[in-house]
This record gives C-alpha cells, sequence and structure tokens, in this order.
C-alpha cells in the first residue's frame, strides 16, 4: 500500500469535497428538497475546496 503524505491527503480532501457538494446539489435538487439558499453556500464550500486544492498546482 502506498503512503501518502499529509499534504497530498488534505489536497485529496479538498478535491472529494468538491465532487461530493456538487452531487449532492444535483441530487437533492432533483428530488426538491433542498432550498436555493442552502445550494448557493454548498456550492460555495465546494467551489472554495475546489481553488484551495488547485493552489498546489501552481
Amino acid at each position: 500500500m502506498e503512503k501518502r503524505s499529509l499534504r497530498e491527503t488534505v489536497f485529496l480532501i479538498l478535491r472529494a469535497v468538491a465532487v461530493a457538494m456538487g452531487v449532492a446539489v444535483v441530487v437533492l435538487s432533483c428530488l426538491s428538497s433542498l432550498e436555493i439558499k442552502s445550494a448557493v453556500t454548498m456550492l460555495g464550500i465546494g467551489l472554495s475546496c475546489a481553488d484551495i486544492a488547485m493552489l498546489e498546482n501552481k
């Protein structure tokens, strides 16, 4: 099993959170169980995580 450094693990988690937030908003919107304010907040969190993760690729 390959060992990852703490830095790699953190950036992996940030990318996973970004994807998860996007998928969650789409699914909850399809189920009509998501308010607009909550959707914007979730997408904002996902976008912030994606931006931080992209800092790795200077």
